[in-house]
């Protein structure tokens, strides 16, 4: 009977653009994470920082934005505890983008890693996929196979990222004598590594999500 009634009272449709542009943040400071790890000098290192803080800070204001609506809204489209862990995980993406940068521009390497550059073009990969899953759920029932399949590339994204940086360890510990470096870089790597595990963390949610609703 409670299902019943759910079908026929309307859901306040304001959380799906509101989780979209949390999306949007993430595959902006994912863009700008890519071209961070082209530059070499630091003055151009802190001006990128300064762009991902401001997606960082623009994150955080948007996930509290669905914290408030959830307390002002009687029926959601969605469970509240499903919203509410979505949007923390999609602003924590943002975060760790914004942490590696930080750790960047405070730690001042003589150089980025290749592996650097191949990390953040397939964290910016996952961004894609997450943007895309996001502007799907509003019409979840037509797009579940579709929706899926992102989650699928997510967990596929952790994994090619998990490989690039196994082999950069491997390497770093090989060739890298300067003990300094070698610790920046493996302090610069295992930040954005984390940022894509959390956005696998994003993908099992949308399936959860799918799993009760679609």
């Amino acid at each position: 009977m409670n299902n019943f009634l759910n079908m026929l009272t309307p859901k306040e449709p304001k959380f799906f653009p509101i989780l979209k542009e949390l999306a949007d943040v993430i595959l902006v400071a994912s863009d700008l994470m890519v071209e961070f790890m082209k530059t070499n000098d630091h003055e151009s290192a802190i001006e990128y920082y300064k762009k991902i803080k401001e997606q960082e800070k623009r994150g955080d204001a948007l996930s509290h934005k669905i914290f408030d609506e959830l307390n002002l809204t009687f029926i959601t489209p969605f469970d509240r505890e499903d919203i509410h862990l979505l949007a923390t995980r999609l602003d924590d993406v943002t975060d760790r983008i914004n942490s590696c940068a930080k750790r960047i521009v405070l730690y001042n390497p003589k150089s980025m890693p290749q592996g650097a550059l191949e990390l953040a073009m397939t964290l910016k990969e996952a961004a894609v996929a997450i943007d895309k899953a996001v502007d799907e759920l509003n019409v979840l029932r037509k797009s579940s196979k579709k929706i899926k399949q992102y989650c699928v590339e997510l967990h596929d994204l952790e994994h090619q990222a998990d490989d690039i940086y196994e082999h950069f360890l491997i390497n770093l510990f090989e060739k890298e004598d300067d003990v300094k470096e070698l610790i920046r870089h493996k302090e610069i790597m295992s930040e954005l590594e984390k940022a894509t595990d959390v956005a696998e963390l994003v993908g099992k949610i949308i399936k959860t999500i799918i799993v009760k609703y679609a």
